[in-house]
């Protein structure tokens, strides 16, 4: 299955970071991958006033800005995302990374009038994993509706294939964790991807 790899941490030395190179480890053997890691490669998360006015009417000027991405987009079967939740979200710059890279004809087509939903432009999307970390105990990230994990598997997945399989991997109280604790994530994190269809 052709996968995405998208990977969001400002820090090359951090646990995240590697929970990016296991997912990679585990997953080139067995599909064809592309990664993109954003704060490596210096994206820029910021839509300008230009890209706003143009996103509607205009949008192949943010696209042939962003074009690598667009392309990596449209080529995958299967999206990874591996980030730190900040403030029961994606960092800012992975969301600037959807803002500016899921864009009308690409990711969507939209709405023709008041009321109706956008159409998906992603049903090649068959599989959508998440490997994150939180601050948060789970017991506080379920209380307030865990708003991280609804924008991608409720969200976003709406625009995938119909049947798409959706994975969630996430290590809570990572202020509190141990080393046993990031061990047994990250192994968990190599064998399932390690495993995936």
């Amino acid at each position: 299955m052709k996968t995405l790899v998208v990977h969001c941490h400002p820090n090359p030395d951090s646990f995240n970071h590697a929970l990016y190179r296991t997912a990679l480890e585990a997953l080139k053997p067995r599909h064809p991958v592309k990664a993109i890691d954003l704060y490596a490669e210096g994206f820029d998360p910021t839509l300008t006033r230009e890209e706003r006015i143009a996103y509607l009417d205009n949008p192949e000027l943010i696209r042939e800005r962003v074009k690598p991405h667009v392309e990596a987009l449209l080529w995958a079967e299967h999206l990874v995302f591996v980030y730190p939740t900040w403030f029961h979200g994606p960092p800012s710059m992975l969301k600037g990374w959807l803002e500016r890279v899921w864009l009308p004809g690409v990711a969507f087509l939209p709405a023709e009038r008041k009321g109706q939903l956008a159409k998906s432009g992603m049903r090649h999307i068959r599989r959508l994993t998440v490997v994150t970390t939180g601050g948060s105990p789970r017991w506080f990230v379920m209380a307030i509706g865990d708003p991280g994990r609804r924008l991608f598997t409720r969200a976003l997945r709406a625009l995938f294939a119909w049947r798409c399989k959706v994975t969630w991997l996430q290590l809570h109280d990572m202020n509190a964790v141990t080393d046993r604790d990031r061990t047994h994530f990250i192994a968990r994190v190599a064998r399932t991807l390690h495993n995936i269809q």
